[in-house]
């Protein structure tokens, strides 16, 4: 299989001869062999984990991902995610995905409190400009 894992401004990494992957979902973990039927799935934040064959690099490898999507039509895997991480210890994978990908969340959250108060305030000012 060919993997391609993508970032929102790049391409993170092209893997050829990969010939399993584990992703996480919000049902839980799943695995893709070449075989497989062609799917999509949504990730959550966690541990992708893929394996590849060939003279360069051959192992298991490690990635932490954000939340995002897999895609897979043929040999083909696309994975589209807002952040990812390579590392070898998963430990420090796990880590790294509750610390910044939970932590981006929070953050999101409150972005978007602040944002809906702006924008209530504007709606607010903008009704009592036109009613004089």
């Amino acid at each position: 299989m060919n993997l391609k894992i993508l970032l929102p401004f790049r391409v993170l990494a092209e893997k050829t001869g990969v010939v399993r992957i584990v992703a996480e979902t919000d049902a839980g973990s799943f695995g893709i062999l070449p075989n497989r039927l062609d799917c999509v799935a949504a990730l959550i934040p966690g541990i992708l984990v893929f394996e590849t064959k060939g003279q360069d690099k051959a192992g298991e490898a490690y990635l932490a991902v954000d939340e995002g999507i897999l895609i897979k039509t043929g040999p083909d895997v696309l994975v589209s995610v807002r952040n990812a991480i390579e590392g070898a210890d998963l430990g420090t994978l796990r880590e790294a995905v509750r610390d910044e990908f939970l932590n981006l969340d929070a953050q999101e959250q409150g972005m978007r409190r602040m944002m809906a108060k702006m924008e209530s305030g504007f709606i607010r000012r903008f009704s009592e400009f036109y009613r004089e």
